[in-house]
C-alpha cells in the first residue's frame, strides 16, 4: 500500500523559501506540489476573437477618418497658397499706382518703362484695365480690347476699376485679383478672389 508523504518546506540554513506543501509518492519517490495539484489546468493570456474584431474596426474607422480628411486639408493648403499669392499681385498693383504721382513740371514719370502702364486712366477716367498673372506673380499680359481671353499662362485676373476721385488730389481705385484667370467676374464665379480700394493722393 502506497501511502503519500506530506512536507512542509520552511527556511534552510537561514535562506527563505516559500512555505509550500510538497506531496512525496511512498513507491516511486516522485513529489508534486500541493499548490499545483488545486489547479491542473493553466490559463494563457491572450485576446478572444471578439476582441480582436473590435479592435480592427475601431482602427479601420479611424484610418478612414483620417484618409476623408486628406482631400479637405489639401483643397485648404491651395486655398491658402492662392490666397497668399493674390495679395502679393495685389501688393504690386498698389506699389505700381502708388508710385504714379504727380510730377513737378518738367520731371517725365517712368511708369511705361518699369510699372503696369496704369498712370494714364488717373487723368481721365475709363475703362477698368484688367491685367494677367501666372501662379509665381509674375505678369504675363494685358487685356487685349474685344479680347476677353486670358493668356495660356495665365492664373489669376487682376481688375483695377478707376472710380471718380473724391476731391481734386485724391484718386481711388477699386482692385480686385480673381482666380482662375479664365473666368471672368462679371459673367462667372471664380474660385476665388480678394479685392480692396486704394486711395493716392495726387
Amino acid at each position: 500500500m502506497n501511502l503519500p508523504i506530506i512536507l512542509e518546506l520552511d527556511a534552510i540554513c537561514g535562506y527563505p523559501c516559500h512555505r509550500d506543501a510538497v506531496q512525496i509518492h511512498g513507491a516511486t519517490g516522485k513529489y508534486q506540489n500541493v499548490r499545483r495539484l488545486k489547479c491542473p489546468v493553466c490559463r494563457t493570456a491572450g485576446f478572444s476573437l471578439v476582441e480582436l474584431t473590435l479592435a480592427l474596426g475601431v482602427a479601420a474607422f479611424c484610418l478612414l477618418t483620417v484618409f476623408a480628411l486628406l482631400p479637405v486639408a489639401f483643397k485648404t493648403q491651395q486655398t491658402s497658397i492662392q490666397q497668399t499669392t493674390a495679395n502679393s499681385i495685389m501688393t504690386e498693383i498698389l506699389g505700381d499706382l502708388r508710385a504714379d504721382v504727380r510730377l513737378p513740371p518738367g520731371q517725365a514719370s517712368k511708369e511705361q518703362d518699369s510699372g503696369f502702364g496704369l498712370h494714364g486712366h488717373w487723368l481721365l477716367v475709363s475703362e477698368p484695365d484688367t491685367l494677367f498673372f501666372t501662379n509665381s506673380a509674375t505678369w504675363t499680359g494685358t487685356l487685349a480690347q474685344g479680347d476677353p481671353a486670358a493668356p495660356p499662362d495665365a492664373i489669376f485676373r487682376a481688375k483695377i476699376t478707376y472710380l471718380s476721385p473724391p476731391t481734386a488730389s485724391t484718386s481711388v481705385a477699386k482692385v480686385i485679383v480673381s482666380w482662375p484667370a479664365q473666368v471672368i467676374p462679371t459673367t462667372g464665379t471664380p474660385a476665388g478672389k480678394v479685392e480692396t480700394f486704394i486711395a493716392v493722393n495726387r
